[in-house]
C-alpha cells in the first residue's frame, strides 16, 4: 500500500512533470473508482494542472480549481508515461481504472491509475473543494507535522494496541502497515503495547522514530520515477516483509503475525523483550 512517503513522491512528480500541462482527455475504464458524479470527469478537459499535493495518503492534483483526488488503497498505483495510447481503454479489461492525457492523446504524456488483484479499493473524487471529501475531513494531523506534545495528547487515554493507533488515519494520517512496522522497530516498542500507557521515554522514542523513518523514506523516494518507487520502498525496510530474515540491528529472526487479510513483522529481541507474539488470528502476547 502506498503510504505517506510514496504519495509525497508522486505529488512531487506531478508538480515537476504535470504542472503547466493541459488535461486533454480523461478515460474512465472502471466507473466504480469514481466516488463523485458531479462535476463529471469531462469537466477536467481543457483545464491546466496548477498544482499537486497530499493529504495523508490521498493524492491531490489541482486542475485550475477542480481537484482530482486519488486514494490508491492497497494495490493501486499511478503509472506515468511520456506517451499514452490514443485508443480509449476497454471498460473492465485489466488493471487500468482511469487514464489522464496531459497532451494530445497518442502524442503527449500522462498517467494511468491502475489496481492489481480482485479486491478493489482504488478511489477517485472530482471536487471543487477537497474538504467536500468526508475521508479527508476526518483525517487526523499529518504524521510529519506532529510535535512530541501533540503525539502524547493524541495517544493519551487510548486503550488500543499501539500498532492499531498509529495506523488509524482518523488519529494520525499517513502511516500504514509497512512504515508502522519500521517505526515501532526503530523505537524498540511492541506492536501490542497499549497506546495510552507509554512512558515518557517511550513517547519520546516513538516521536523520534516517526520523524526519522518517514523523513528518510521521503528523502529516498522524492525524485524517483513512479516506476521505481515500490522498489525504493522495499530497499529501505528493515523488518516489514522480511519474515525469517535476520534483524539488521540485533541479528534475531524477524517474526510475523498474520491476520485474515494482512500481516505485520517485528523483532522479538528489539521490541518484545525476546517474547514472540503468537502467530495466529486474534493473537495475543504469549505469557
Amino acid at each position: 500500500m502506498p503510504e505517506l512517503p510514496e504519495v509525497e513522491a508522486l505529488a512531487h512528480h506531478l508538480r515537476e512533470f504535470a504542472v503547466g500541462r493541459t488535461v486533454a482527455r480523461v478515460d474512465v475504464a472502471s466507473l466504480q473508482v469514481l466516488k463523485t458524479a458531479s462535476p463529471p470527469w469531462t469537466e477536467l478537459h481543457g483545464r491546466t494542472v496548477t498544482g499537486a499535493g497530499r493529504y495523508g495518503k490521498y493524492l491531490d492534483m489541482d486542475c485550475d480549481g477542480l481537484h482530482l483526488v486519488v486514494h490508491l488503497a492497497r494495490a493501486g498505483w499511478l503509472r506515468w508515461a511520456d506517451t499514452l495510447s490514443a485508443a480509449p481503454p476497454k471498460p473492465g479489461k485489466g488493471p487500468l481504472a482511469l487514464r489522464v492525457h496531459l497532451g494530445p492523446p497518442g502524442e503527449g504524456p500522462g498517467f494511468d491509475l491502475t489496481e492489481a488483484g480482485t479486491k478493489k479499493g482504488l478511489a477517485v473524487w472530482i471536487v471543487t473543494d477537497v474538504q467536500q471529501i468526508p475521508q479527508i475531513v476526518n483525517l487526523g494531523p499529518d504524521a510529519l507535522s506532529l510535535s512530541r506534545p501533540e503525539l502524547a495528547d493524541l495517544l493519551s487515554g487510548r486503550t488500543e494496541r499501539l500498532k492499531n493507533a498509529i495506523t488509524d488515519q482518523r488519529l494520525i494520517s499517513g502511516i500504514g502497515n509497512a512504515y508502522s512496522d519500521e517505526i515501532l522497530h526503530t523505537a524498540k516498542l511492541s506492536p501490542y503495547a497499549t497506546a495510552g500507557k507509554l512512558s515518557d521515554d517511550a513517547l519520546t522514542k516513538l516521536h523520534a522514530a516517526v520523524h526519522a523513518v518517514l523523513t528518510d523514506a521521503v528523502a529516498r523516494s522524492v525524485g524517483q520515477s513512479a516506476a521505481r518507487l515500490k522498489g525504493e520502498k522495499r530497499s529501505g525496510l528493515r523488518v516489514h516483509a522480511r519474515t525469517g530474515m535476520p534483524c539488521p540491528v540485533c541479528g534475531d529472526t524477524v517474526r510475523e503475525v498474520s491476520f485474515a487479510d494482512k500481516s505485520f513483522q517485528y523483532c522479538p529481541t528489539c521490541q518484545t523483550n525476546g517474547k514472540p507474539l503468537a502467530d495466529r488470528r486474534m493473537s495475543k502476547l504469549l505469557k
